[in-house]
């Protein structure tokens, strides 16, 4: 069992020359792909493209079951980068969603024409296929349908909970700790905060509906809390890393190993309950992918106090990665209402939103769990030695 799905690793990056990228480099992996993508372009046929790059102009289209490229002018949508940019965006240490995020994204048209061309470039350079509906089926281990809103207790089989979390990309597992415990983390939570203020460099603030500010995320939490730091060092949930044989490491993020956030109603700007994403939806997919996002519930989270949804089976699926569920995607949406002390599994690139709390509040706590460095685990090694092999011909491991 791996959720292990990388195919490069980080070193000098692939030089990309634009012109010779979109006219020979481009059009022989089109040509190379069109059979393999051909239910992808009959299902979401994608609009007219031109990609600029610095003073250079080409046009990517669909000529009946053919995928083209052309020099030429803007027609429809127009999506303008420079050289170094483009590399990024071949290389997949960027998305538009990355630029998005980060205010560099310049389009003229629809995002949406964007994310349709994103996903067959990513297709075409890295040999896989977009999703196409019914693709993707749900099996126990006896060949049955898999019951997508089964809950697991920690003293439940671990081979069975990795079973799961391959087949539909998040697991929920009922009462691992105790409401105790998480009674003890909520009243650390509120003695933790007034030690962070905006501009700290560790903490999210949002603005609520009478103007004032909220902190939402509290990074580094359990060096503020001893409870958290006991919880951290804890089997239960250290254990979560070895669920699937891959060698995941307890990492968090940044140095940062837990981050506490409060859930509050009436945000109306800031970072605080997420829409839909893949944790990868910036980039970096196939360097990373699939860590381990681990939630730990300490407040009850339902359909009105910001609980945790997921599509299951994105995790296996190239599909938007952000901002909205793509269009005619058959792939169904679970909802994972959790009590206090209830843990969430989800894999880096399952699609996963939080749902903003309309009549209570909600506190969660978040951590993570790393793939290991590909040339210290000898296993993974000799996996992504095959898989790297197999590849498309732009990688970056060289």
């Amino acid at each position: 069992m791996s959720v292990d799905v990388r195919t490069r690793v980080d070193g000098e990056p692939a030089l990309i020359e634009p012109a010779e990228f979109f006219e020979a480099t481009l059009p022989r992996l089109f040509v190379d792909s069109n059979e393999r993508l051909a239910p992808s372009l009959q299902q979401r046929p994608p609009r007219p493209l031109t990609v600029s790059v610095d003073d250079q102009r080409w046009t990517l289209g669909v000529d009946g079951r053919r995928m083209t490229c052309a020099r030429g002018a803007a027609t429809g949508t127009e999506l303008r980068i420079d050289a170094e940019q483009l590399a990024a965006l071949v290389n997949d240490q960027v998305t538009p969603m990355g630029w998005l995020t980060t205010g560099t994204l310049q389009i003229a048209g629809q995002l949406s024409d964007v994310l349709d061309w994103w996903l067959l470039l990513r297709a075409a350079l890295d040999s896989t296929t977009p999703h196409v509906n019914g693709a993707v089926v749900f099996k126990d281990r006896d060949g049955e349908q898999l019951d997508l809103k089964h809950c697991y207790t920690p003293d439940d089989p671990a081979d069975e909970m990795a079973w799961f979390l391959e087949q539909a990309g998040y697991l929920h597992i009922r009462g691992m700790f105790s409401q105790a415990e998480m009674a003890a983390v909520s009243t650390e939570m509120d003695l933790a905060a007034p030690r962070y203020f905006e501009g700290d460099g560790r903490s999210w603030w949002a603005t609520l509906e009478d103007g004032s500010s909220a902190l939402v995320r509290m990074q580094g939490f359990d060096a503020e809390s001893r409870t958290a730091a006991e919880l951290v060092a804890d089997e239960r949930l250290l254990g979560i890393g070895g669920l699937t044989g891959d060698g995941h490491v307890f990492s968090g993020w940044e140095g940062k190993r837990l981050e506490a956030l409060f859930k509050p109603l009436g945000v109306t700007r800031g970072i605080s309950d997420v829409p839909w994403h893949k944790d990868c939806a910036l980039g970096r997919h196939s360097y990373d992918c699939c860590g381990l996002t681990v939630g730990i519930s300490v407040t009850a989270g339902g359909a009105t106090s910001g609980q945790l949804r997921v599509v299951a089976g994105s995790h296996r699926a190239l599909v938007w990665p952000a901002p909205s569920l793509q269009p005619g995607l058959d792939l169904p949406v679970v909802d994972l209402a959790t009590e206090a002390g209830d843990v969430t599994v989800h894999l880096s690139c399952t699609l996963h939103m939080a749902q903003p709390p309309v009549e209570r509040d909600r506190r969660v706590m978040y951590t993570s769990f790393s793939l290991p460095t590909i040339d210290t685990h000898a296993q993974v090694g000799r996996q992504q030695v095959k898989r790297m092999a197999d590849a498309a011909p732009l990688n970056t491991s060289q």
